[in-house]
């Protein structure tokens, strides 16, 4: 656990060396984050004042909550053990005494992390002042909700290290990298609330675990979700993590027997 937390502490200073590009996210989100308010609450005033249970203050809440979020969130399938693999360094990383899925998620972890300092609080600082969002005050409410953030930041990267471990067994993932991207912005609410699917979508979002990414961690922090239900989604978002994590040590274990490294 102590070279976890150590790895944890350099991927959190790796991610404050590029504070330029943290900046730079800052403003795109926000951009992105006035667009979608607008498209968001047109849409709701269109439905009367209220769309597939959110009324105007809570689908405003939900989209400054996704901007703020986005930043940590590793929607975009991207990592760099996805190079490792390819030019075949991860070997090395295999020699070591240290598990290659936990010590990558670990370090990714971290530097997400980071990214909620100068992007996820500025964000949901400017929701409040500006944006008209409206929070819960409970501070229980707020540990839960924080709690289920943390674990949607985890989840992101154990699913991430899923994308770069087919490199075990395919010359390139950036095609895979790409359909990660498309399906897990899309079913984990990034666009609209997954409860605004057709029944039908839904359901299959739901059975997957993408909406813990963003749906979920969304409707705790916001109060929407609350007491027992709360308590029940972010369990849904632990046995999520449990499961990926599962499937990960599994493909670790057989690429390391169908790893290949050629050159010098």
């Amino acid at each position: 656990m102590r070279v976890h937390g150590r790895l944890l502490a350099s991927g959190f200073r790796r991610g404050a060396a590029y504070r330029g590009a943290a900046l730079g996210g800052l403003v795109a989100n926000v951009t992105f984050g006035f667009l979608k308010v607008s498209v968001l609450t047109a849409a709701v005033a269109a439905g009367g004042g209220e769309l597939g249970g959110y009324d105007e203050a809570a689908i405003i809440a939900y989209a400054w909550l996704s901007q703020a979020l986005l930043g940590s969130v590793n929607l975009f399938g991207r990592t760099d053990l996805a190079d490792r693999i390819k030019d075949g360094s991860v070997a090395v990383d295999l020699l070591r005494p240290l598990d290659v899925q936990t010590a990558t998620t670990a370090q990714e972890v971290g530097r997400a992390l980071f990214q909620l300092l100068p992007r996820g609080l500025p964000i949901i600082v400017l929701g409040v002042l500006v944006g008209g969002m409206r929070l819960p005050t409970d501070p229980a409410t707020l540990a839960l909700g924080l709690l289920s953030a943390l674990l949607a930041v985890l989840l992101s990267f154990l699913l991430v290290y899923l994308v770069a471990a087919t490199g075990f067994w395919t010359v390139e993932t950036r095609g895979v990298q790409v359909l990660y991207m498309i399906v897990s912005g899309f079913l984990a609410g990034l666009f609209v609330p997954v409860t605004l699917f057709p029944q039908w979508l839904y359901a299959l979002a739901l059975a997957t675990p993408f909406p813990s990414l963003l749906q979920v961690p969304i409707d705790v922090i916001s109060g929407r979700v609350d007491g027992a239900a709360a308590l029940g989604v972010v369990g849904v978002q632990v046995a999520w993590v449990a499961a990926v994590f599962a499937v990960g040590h599994l493909m670790t274990r057989a690429g390391r027997r169908r790893l290949e490294v050629q050159g010098g």
